[in-house]
């Protein structure tokens, strides 16, 4: 079925590429390969290696190729004269995506087909299969029509109106919390469940702590320990001990589950893990990177329970200095479990359980966090939506997550740990060059940040000093405090935010810049992260002496864990973004004031009140004035009233659709306020 029609396909299946260049790419005649990303009109863009500018290439010179392909382009022509871009042409696609489309299951005679709802896809695609009886059955669900189901495209042969493709995965009926939450992971190519192989192999997994593994550890069983994390939370993987020592110093354990201890190389847990590279936090459920046993019980450093850890341990001055560090595997029995709102409470009134540790521990944390920022370190971040659900998975309040007093003491001394094991290896370790898996961030993009200062200066606002990196962050620090609390916050910190590179892990440390680090780790949370994991094992490796690993194996499941991160990443987005516009759906037609948070040349897009859930207004759905967007002022007019729409601007706005399948939120504009 083809629901968007094919128009020129046939000839689009003739044309030949443009002329044959060199692999530069971005010049009349050369040739590029990458991923090509696709819109739901069906163009196509790649990106030009070096460069932050794309190709564009219309529908009938796609060849087939699909959003995720990787393809190779021919640049035909220097520009566009419509938008200015640069026009290419599909050669021939290289490999196919392996990110399934999710879509409804249509079985009418002997064909069936599944129907795409994507902004990304515009083709319904045909499934593979002679026999609708013989449909799979994954999951213990079998596919039928009116399911939804997760689909692979394998081929799009020439005389064929649509891709072709096999069903991946069943996943229930459309509408029901599970399935639209499982079609969320599938769409992202994340597991949601695991193999009976793996529970079997958790489950085998000895529970027992012997008497030879506690001589094996320090005893960390008598120092006073605790927890702080949210409130919901099962995995506790970190602990933090206190205590005050003979000299006058202090003493402060971070004590880490020792995942590995239990997970061994090459077993299936392993591999499981590896291949999931990371848990997953979706609104309204955790998809672990570990079985439950592991993760919830064996591993989890619960209260009065005996735990084997991994641990990084510091004597600290008054002053929060170093004055010894030691590194090794512990067994600890934590005294209390908090969460952070209950430590929160300790910090600001001084009262409760434990409340001369944890104001000793806040005391330490400030130093660290302002050593960090006088260093350099980013201080901005833009802000999380938090979706309140029911039992059942419906939403019922949005806020605006904070992150507190308390929030900041647990990560200062995760920092602390993670910045010191990493050094520690790449400095102290006795084998020679020591391959590694570091946490990297390189300095921000040059260019975007001309187009930030571009930005901000038509909001009267001054980008400083950008001559080197940490300069960049001083003055980046700046800005965002001169905007704080003002109605450009939102876009200028979305700006800013787009000129950073992305964090990632490598072999190659290069430090990480937005921490202001020059070695920086993943050690602290192996039950979530498999990364961790690899550190866990590194360490463990070099502290007993071993020559250094192989460093292209490290690399390729670097590589590895940082797709795997940005695909969980997506996927927890997607989530908040599902459940934002189900929160709506029953809010049609209804009126909410708002305030201009975006303005492009389609659309108006709002953040409406109290919940600052964003939707847009699209001019094109404005019947009362022909509104234009003043790119150059950063504004929106009105040619027939003359109204001016900008940043902050108060309006009201009416609830026009609200697209579950495609997570969009339309509003329509009521009223300027102001």
């Amino acid at each position: 079925m083809n629901r968007k029609g094919r128009k020129g396909e046939d000839a689009l299946r003739k044309a030949k590429g443009g002329k044959k260049g060199g692999s530069g790419g971005g010049k009349y005649g050369e040739t590029i390969e990458g991923i090509i990303n696709m819109n739901r009109d069906g163009l196509g863009f790649i990106n030009v290696p070096g460069d932050t500018e794309s190709v564009m290439i219309p529908v009938q010179k796609m060849r087939g190729a699909l959003n995720g392909d990787r393809v190779r382009v021919s640049v035909m022509r220097k520009r566009r004269p419509q938008s200015g871009k640069l026009e290419g042409a599909v050669d021939c696609v290289l490999e196919r995506s392996r990110k399934p489309h999710i879509g409804i299951l249509i079985v009418r005679g002997k064909k069936v087909w599944a129907m795409v709802e994507s902004r990304t896809m515009p083709y319904d695609i045909r499934i593979m299969c002679e026999d609708p009886a013989h449909l799979p059955t994954i999951g213990g669900q079998k596919a039928a029509d009116g399911l939804k189901v997760a689909v692979l495209v394998k081929e799009w042969p020439k005389n064929e109106p649509e891709p072709l493709g096999v069903i991946v995965d069943v996943l229930g009926k459309p509408g029901e919390n599970d399935t639209e939450m499982h079609s969320i992971l599938a769409e992202y190519n994340l597991p949601y469940r695991f193999e009976p192989e793996v529970e079997n192999a958790a489950e085998k997994i000895s529970e027992k702590i012997t008497e030879a593994d506690i001589k094996a550890r320090k005893d960390f069983r008598g120092v006073t320990t605790f927890t702080i994390d949210p409130a919901d939370a099962k995995d506790f993987d970190d602990a933090l001990s206190f205590r005050k020592l003979d000299n006058g110093n202090l003493e402060v354990g971070i004590h880490i589950a020792d995942v590995t201890f239990y997970v061994k190389p090459g077993t299936p847990v392993d591999r499981e893990a590896y291949d999931r590279g990371t848990s997953v936090y979706l609104v309204d459920r955790t998809i672990p990177m570990l079985p439950e046993k592991l993760c919830n019980k064996l591993c989890s450093l619960r209260p009065h329970e005996d735990k084997l850890c991994f641990s990084a341990v510091f004597e600290l001055n008054a002053k929060a200095k170093v004055i010894n560090q030691w590194f090794g595997r512990t067994i600890i029995n934590s005294d209390y479990r908090f969460d952070y709102e209950q430590a929160q409470e300790i910090i600001e009134t001084g009262k409760g359980p434990l409340a001369e540790e944890i104001k000793t521990l806040h005391e330490l944390a400030t130093i660290f966090r302002k050593e960090r920022f006088d260093k350099g370190a980013m201080n901005f971040e833009r802000p999380e939506m938090k979706v309140l659900v029911d039992e059942n998975g419906r939403p019922i309040d949005v806020t605006r997550k904070e992150s507190k007093e308390s929030n900041w003491l647990i990560e200062e001394f995760m920092l602390l740990a993670n910045r010191c094991v990493a050094e520690h290896v790449a400095k102290h370790c006795k084998a020679k060059d020591p391959t590694f898996v570091y946490r990297i961030h390189d300095n921000p993009n040059p260019e975007k940040l001309e187009e930030l200062r571009r930005f901000a200066k038509t909001f009267k606002h001054e980008l400083g000093d950008t001559g080197n990196p940490k300069k960049v962050a001083k003055s980046l620090n700046s800005l965002m405090e001169s905007v704080k609390g003002k109605p450009e916050e939102s876009p200028i910190q979305m700006m800013a935010l787009r000129s950073m590179a992305r964090a990632c892990y490598s072999t190659e440390n290069i430090g990480h810049y937005g921490l202001a680090f020059q070695f920086y780790t993943h050690f602290t949370s192996p039950i979530r992260r498999y990364p961790d994991m690899m550190v866990h094992r590194l360490l463990a490796m070099y502290m007993d002496g071993a020559t250094s690993q192989d460093k292209d194996y490290y690399e390729e499941c670097c590589q590895h864990s940082s797709e795997r991160e940005q695909l969980a990443t997506d996927a927890e987005r997607a989530s908040v973004k599902y459940k934002t516009v189900e929160y709506m759906q029953d809010k049609i037609g209804k009126e909410f004031e708002g305030t201009v948070s975006g303005l492009t040349e389609w659309g108006i897009y709002v953040e409406v009140e109290p919940t600052k859930i964003e939707g847009m207004v699209s001019l094109r759905d404005v019947t009362d004035d022909y509104f234009v967007f003043d790119k150059d002022n950063y504004r929106t007019v009105g040619k027939g009233t003359g109204r001016v729409l900008t940043l902050g601007t108060k309006v009201k706005v009416r609830v026009l659709r609200a697209n579950l399948e495609q997570k969009i939120l339309d509003y329509e504009l009521a009223e300027v306020i102001q």
